[in-house]
């Protein structure tokens, strides 16, 4: 009995879906796919990592730039770092961009540029961790994995009217979605279950009388709905501070640092400047007649936020540090920032 309502739910979603998934530029839709279409797993791949911690909307455009410069994995492997991390900007969590770059790389160099159809093999690629190698099996590969981000989680909740607070109770709700996920279309599923926590089971006034799945929704049928899935409380954000420094020559060029591999904007360029704390230290990057200007730039990172000071000086001539770069006005590119660091970069141009 037990397996014959998992399966009908199942059912009653896949068909909801038929009608109303969502069309995207990386996804190949349910009437394409059941004539034979495939998708692609490199678009698919590019769109979940850059789906994370992101919404739909903000992602599109920048999956369209970037699959219209680099429309295979190839081209991406081969790509210049500084370039990717420019087209990245705004998008956050600068990790997952060289994680992207090094993934690709991997992909092109040891796997001949075709992903691994396995959610085990992906999961052992750069970058790739358990939601998305499901994801990947499963919308690319057609496998029976589970996909659970946070549109089924909140699915998972009502439908089981499930109280025990986030991030604690994605073990639990893992189980439900798994035992949901049929062997038939899954795929199509995964999709189709996303879809639902987007469009109709959403985090505020979920649309119940349109829902597919209404009937047999336990927190519709409590009434509880609005008040799930329930979330520990997060801690607040501290602020941090601190300086950098624009120098440029008379003939236009500028002192550029490469910031270290490993750790927040890890191998970007960007302004010399001080480290990040309640009280930074001044680290002007060579002695000059430093000016503080009007202004400060704020930006938020997903564990603080950010509030910059901008100094201000001429590059004397000939200047050749050993550890930071003098970039040419030829050469440099704004774009190539991360956006905290253009953030600086606009404030000082406009003033």
């Amino acid at each position: 009995m037990r397996d014959t309502i998992q399966h009908d739910l199942s059912a009653a979603l896949l068909g909801w879906y038929d009608r109303h998934a969502r069309q995207m530029p990386w996804r190949v839709g349910p009437s394409d796919r059941a004539a034979g279409v495939l998708p692609d797993p490199y678009r698919v791949w590019l769109s979940e990592v850059m789906l994370q911690q992101t919404t739909v909307a903000a992602v599109r455009d920048y999956f369209l730039r970037f699959t219209a410069r680099w429309p295979t994995v190839d081209a991406l492997a081969a790509a210049p770092d500084d370039q990717v991390m420019g087209e990245w900007a705004g998008l956050g969590y600068y990790a997952r961009a060289r994680n992207l770059l090094k993934c690709a790389r991997v992909v092109s160099e040891d796997h001949s540029g075709t992903f691994p159809d396995t959610y085990d093999t992906l999961l052992k690629l750069p970058g790739i961790g358990p939601y998305t190698a499901a994801a990947i099996s499963a919308i690319a590969f057609d496998q029976t994995e589970t996909v659970l981000d946070g549109n089924v989680e909140r699915v998972m909740a009502r439908l089981y009217d499930i109280h025990d607070p986030l991030p604690a109770s994605k073990p639990l709700l893992k189980e439900k979605a798994a035992a949901l996920t049929p062997d038939i279309r899954p795929g199509d599923y995964a999709q189709a279950v996303m879809d639902l926590g987007a469009t109709i089971c959403t985090p505020k006034s979920p649309a119940c009388g349109i829902c597919p799945l209404r009937e047999p929704c336990l927190a519709r049928a409590a009434g509880t709905q609005n008040e799930l899935p329930r979330k520990t409380p997060k801690k607040p954000k501290p602020t941090r501070y601190g300086h950098v420094y624009i120098a440029q020559s008379d003939d236009g060029a500028l002192l550029l640092e490469r910031r270290p591999d490993k750790g927040l904007l890890g191998g970007m360029l960007g302004w010399p400047g001080s480290d990040w704390s309640d009280a930074p230290i001044e680290a002007p990057p060579f002695a000059a007649d430093w000016q503080i200007m009007a202004g400060e730039v704020r930006h938020t990172f997903t564990h603080f936020h950010l509030i910059l000071r901008i100094w201000t000086a001429t590059l004397p001539p000939a200047y050749a540090p050993e550890d930071l770069i003098v970039m040419e006005k030829h050469a440099f590119r704004p774009s190539d920032l991360p956006t905290v660091m253009r953030k600086a970069h606009d404030l000082w141009r406009n003033r």
